[in-house]
This record gives C-alpha cells, sequence and structure tokens, in this order.
C-alpha cells in the first residue's frame, strides 16, 4: 500500500496481481513524505514512521481502503487518485497456490497448499470461500461499502491500461518489471483440469465478468 498525498493517489495492493512491481515502480519516484507499507526495501526503512498510527484495520502492504480509516478519512479518499492492478483469477490461482507452498508461516491456506495437489487446493471448500468472499472491487471499499477507485489497472494490458494513473502522475511506469514471480512456468493452463477451471470459473464470477477475463 503506498499513500502519497504529494502526488495525490493511494495504491492498494491486492494479493498476487504484479503489486510488488508497481510498488517498485513508484516507490522509485516516491516523495520524502510519502507513506509506503510493504516488503520492498524503501518501505522497511520507512516502517518507524508509522509507529504512532492507529487504523481501523491492519495495516500492511495488503491493506485495504476500508482498512485505513484513521490514517485516511472518507472526504480525503475520495479526492485522491486511488487505483489497483487486477489480474486473470486462473492465471492469478496458480501464482497463489506456488507461492503458499513456500511459506512456512502458520495459516489455514499454508497448510492446505503444501499438504496437496493444486486441483485438491482449488476445489477445496475453504479456497472457494476465502477468494469468493474478496473480489477486487471490496478491496476499494471504504467503511460504508462505497467503492472508491479511480482506474482498475489489468496486469494482462498493463501498458494499456496504466496510461491514465501516468497522466496523473505526470511520468511513465511501463513496462512493468518481473518481481517476485513464483517459481513456475508461465502458462497457468496446464495445471488445470476441467473440473478446477470450472470452479475458478464460479468462485471468481463477479471479477472474470466485471473485467472481462478469459480462459485462454
Amino acid at each position: 500500500m503506498i499513500l502519497s498525498r504529494g502526488r495525490g493517489y493511494i495504491f492498494i495492493h491486492i494479493p498476487k496481481t504484479g503489486g510488488t512491481a508497481l510498488a517498485t515502480l513508484l516507490e522509485a519516484r516516491a516523495m520524502k513524505d510519502d507513506i509506503l507499507v510493504g516488503d520492498t526495501p524503501k518501505a522497511r526503512a520507512r516502517r518507524g514512521r508509522l509507529a504512532a498510527v492507529r487504523t481501523a484495520g491492519r495495516l500492511w502492504k495488503h491493506s485495504t481502503l476500508a482498512d485505513l480509516e484513521g490514517l485516511v478519512s472518507a472526504g480525503e479518499a475520495a479526492g485522491l487518485f486511488t487505483f489497483t492492478l487486477v489480474r486473470n483469477p486462473w492465471d492469478r490461482m496458480v501464482s497463489y497456490y506456488h507461492w503458499l507452498r513456500t511459506q512456512g508461516f502458520d495459516h489455514p491456506a499454508v497448510a492446505l497448499a503444501r499438504s496437496t495437489s493444486f486441483e485438491g487446493f482449488v476445489l477445496a471448500p475453504e479456497t472457494a470461500a476465502s477468494l469468493a468472499a474478496w473480489p477486487y472491487g471490496r478491496y476499494l471499499q471504504e467503511p460504508s461499502g462505497a467503492e472508491v477507485c479511480r482506474l482498475f489497472i489489468r496486469l494482462e494490458t498493463f501498458a494499456e491500461d496504466v496510461a491514465p494513473l501516468e497522466q496523473h502522475l505526470g511520468f511513465g511506469l511501463a513496462p512493468l518489471p518481473l518481481v517476485n514471480a513464483s517459481d513456475r512456468t508461465r502458462d497457468y493452463r496446464p495445471f488445470y483440469t476441467d473440473s478446477s477451471r470450472e470452479r475458478v470459473a464460479q468462485i471468481c464470477a463477479v471479477d472474470i465478468a466485471r473485467f472481462n477475463y478469459r480462459y485462454d
């Protein structure tokens, strides 16, 4: 998550959408008063500035807009250029699974991914419940439930979709570098069977329809 009052924006980092790469680009041009929350070198160096900050939810790299209440008011958020990255849900699921398998912290999703196949992970009720509850738009909702987002940038068409943000900032961001990639082949399709492909279509139906994603 990045809050830049100087440049007038909020970047909400949805997990496993390429957000670390975009944060790296933004932080390269960070202003001295920007609030950077994440695990990049510059964000780690500024963690001390947040010690006294109290927010409605957890203040971390994947904070939602609602989490930031206390740091950013609803009125201020409405006046800022709030944006995020989204990703093809079938591709994102493969990335999520492989990332979980490399983690060692205590979490049910980590335990599930490390103990089962990709097929088993996708078909598990716990996976469906977790992801279906968090369509992309929910990350950009205020505590009232109102969505506040100027721009959703699709990872797959980043160079095209990012143009309004570049215009707002006054500098370019494309191309997006490859950062924090999971150790797997780039083509997500070989990981799927008909059953797992259809399950993702069901779980992520809202995002698939809203952002015109297809399995191809």
